[in-house]
């Protein structure tokens, strides 16, 4: 079937609106920690005890209170009746002690003990609850687990942590070369996200190859990556059709602008464009608040700094721009066509309103992370 351009554009807004319709965030799972990075968390019981539970030491030493040891010096040497206990980095500090002292500030001749310093309450040793106070959370829910959160959860002892793991298949659409690296994309992108991934390549580009991918396994969020233009060959919204309900196709974005959405039953389905850049602004611009919402994300925090360059777009078009960080600012490197260039090069992106011209140079802007982001 030949397929016909239609003039008229879906609004970003609007098709994600479609796309989330009805939409709730999936049920937290139980997993380890080491599983549960990049995901984001759900909610967890507050501690029933500060970090550490105990004051602990944080050098070796002797273990001692410094009350009794005021006053000593080299030049004025404190005899002790007897020897302090030794403690390791890590140690719990013995009852009735509040600071280490190092090896070297206690002289040792025969079974005499002399100290040859002071310090202070606390030198030496991490006080019970200074890491964190007990009726807190280990983690916040809403926020992606990174790797530097595995501190806190195995110093509480955690064996499992509750996340929200949306369950995410990938449709791959062979290129006419049988080329997949968009699809390859789309998959580490999700992976990056805290989704747990189910990959199908269908059989071929026609409708009933593409179709039987899209019967398989359940989900909470269908991805179709590739055949979504209007060429002879491009039958993914075809199937999307044949399958379920077809809510908007040709979005007023840049790159994008082939992406489709649909429903397949209640399941929300993304039909995303095979190039480069358009799988990227489809990824950054739909795929992503359908992850923030299914995983239930607290809102993404930007990075504002003034714009070294100005920024020119069209009146109703979103348009994903690329930026590098710069002395002046953010400054531009591409807007709406994007290439491999620019891609590797950017440190940040955002999407600038279809209702917007642009942005003059100076202007603030909050961008986010692209490295982040993928």
């Amino acid at each position: 079937m030949i397929q016909v351009l239609t003039p008229t554009l879906t609004s970003l807004d609007t098709a994600i609106g479609l796309l989330l319709d009805g939409v709730a965030q999936v049920g937290a799972i139980d997993v380890t920690p080491a599983d549960a990075v990049n995901c984001v968390a759900g909610e967890m019981s507050p501690l029933n005890n500060g970090l550490p539970e105990v004051d602990v030491a944080t050098a070796d030493g002797w273990a001692l209170r410094a009350r009794d040891i005021i006053g000593a010096s080299s030049y004025s040497p404190l005899q002790l009746a007897k020897a302090p206990p030794w403690v390791e980095a890590g140690e719990r500090m013995p009852d009735g002690r509040d600071c280490v002292l190092d090896a070297e500030l206690i002289e040792q001749s025969g079974g005499l003990f002399q100290v040859l310093a002071e310090t202070a309450p606390g030198h030496g040793v991490r006080r019970a609850g200074s890491d964190m106070e007990a009726g807190r959370p280990i983690v916040t829910a809403g926020r992606p687990i990174a790797v530097a959160d595995l501190l806190a959860i195995h110093a509480a002892g955690f064996k499992r942590v509750q996340v929200r793991s949306p369950r995410v298949r990938v449709i791959g659409v062979p290129a006419a070369d049988a080329n997949m690296a968009s699809s390859q994309f789309v998959c580490e992108f999700l992976k990056a996200r805290g989704a747990r991934v189910m990959f199908a390549r269908a059989a071929g580009r026609d409708v009933a190859a593409i179709t039987a991918a899209l019967q398989q396994d359940k989900c909470d969020l269908l991805l179709i990556v590739g055949g979504t233009g209007f060429g002879r060959t491009d039958a993914t919204i075809d199937a999307i059709r044949s399958c379920g309900a077809l809510l908007a196709h040709g979005l007023a974005l840049e790159p994008g602008r082939t992406a489709a959405v649909g429903k397949i039953g209640a399941t929300p389905v993304v039909a995303i464009p095979g190039t480069s850049d358009q799988v990227l602004g489809a990824c950054l611009s739909v795929v992503l608040p359908a992850l923030d919402k299914l995983s239930g994300r607290a809102a993404r925090a930007g990075i504002a700094r003034p714009l070294a360059r100005k920024i020119a777009s069209a009146v109703g078009i979103a348009e994903l721009v690329l930026l590098k960080t710069s002395d002046a600012g953010w400054m531009p490197l591409a807007t709406g066509q994007l290439s491999l260039n620019a891609i590797v090069d950017a440190d940040a992106w955002l999407v600038v309103a279809a209702k917007s011209e642009g942005y003059a140079a100076s202007t603030p802007l909050e961008a986010f992370a692209l490295r982040e982001s993928l």
